[in-house]
């Protein structure tokens, strides 16, 4: 008895049938996950730009909460572009004043021949600090500005120079510093407190959403010279690029009469150059205190 071997394999029509009914499944399913798998698509692209703009309105208030009183300056070169900038505090504290019994040096006021740069060792050109000195990394150093009673007008404009001046050493709780700014002032200009603010850097915010495609950018400058015009943009410093993709930009500062205070508000929208991934927007309100 003569037995043959059965034929294992599939035929031709077999192998067409199933890229047929394969290629109908994978339509099918491609057709059901597009969706969802471009919605994860653009909500991850959202939140990558929520978190950047996010971060960047963070950065600005948090500099904002550190200004100096009445230092706060906005300029609008044109439509989405904006120049913000302020006189960055890091400390302060409490002079000693002539009328107190403690021995020491007092901050002198109403001596207008007094020049510190030609004759840096009287005793006017240097004051004591009034209790204990600021640590560590908020001490103060040469180089710093020492302001007093910033009223953003003359005499008492930090930006000008009326009652900014220069620290050139420090000894214990003795600030020697130069120009001698405040002797100068006409009329002088106190502080009710006594008290005065140590500043480290001007900061400028520049924010441009003037380009087409989300090509525009927010930088922020630091360590450039203090000038009376605000710089823009400024000159020398260094730069960072805090985020990119801007493609609208608002700034404005209102401060209410009579009160020491105003409010800062800051719109930034951004979206990802030759993405459809739509835009986002973000708004913000910082509280200023313009207290002198």
């Amino acid at each position: 008895m003569r037995i043959t071997a059965r034929q294992a394999g599939f035929t031709l029509m077999e192998i067409i049938v199933v890229i047929v009914i394969t290629s109908i499944v994978a339509a099918m399913v491609a057709t059901f996950i597009r969706l969802p798998f471009l919605s994860y698509v653009d909500v991850a692209a959202r939140a990558e730009l929520t978190d950047v703009a996010d971060t960047a309105l963070r950065r600005m208030g948090r500099d904002l909460r550190l200004a100096l009183p009445n230092s706060v300056r906005i300029t609008k070169v044109s439509d989405n572009k904006y120049y913000l900038e302020m006189l960055l505090t890091k400390t302060g504290g409490r002079y000693l004043v002539e009328e107190e019994t403690v021995n020491g040096r007092f901050l002198q006021f109403e001596r207008p021949t007094l020049d510190c740069v030609a004759t840096p060792l009287d005793p006017g050109c240097a004051f004591d600090v009034v209790g204990n000195m600021p640590a560590a990394p908020l001490n103060i150093v040469v180089g710093d500005k020492i302001v007093v009673y910033n009223l953003g007008l003359a005499p008492a404009d930090a930006y000008s120079g009326g009652n900014l001046t220069t620290v050139t050493s420090v000894v214990g709780n003795r600030i020697n510093f130069a120009p001698q700014v405040f002797a100068t002032q006409v009329p002088a200009m106190r502080s009710p407190s006594h008290r005065f603010q140590v500043v480290s850097t001007p900061v400028t915010y520049f924010c441009d959403g003037s380009f087409s495609g989300g090509s525009g950018k927010l930088l922020r400058y630091s360590g450039y010279a203090i000038s009376a015009n605000q710089p823009m943009p400024p000159v020398g410093g260094k730069s960072a690029l805090l985020a990119d993709g801007i493609v609208k930009c608002s700034l404005n500062y209102e401060q209410v009469a009579n009160v020491h205070s105003a409010l800062v508000g800051m719109t930034i929208s951004m979206a990802r150059p030759n993405k459809d991934t739509g835009t986002v927007q973000l708004f913000n309100q910082v509280h200023v205190d313009n207290t002198p």
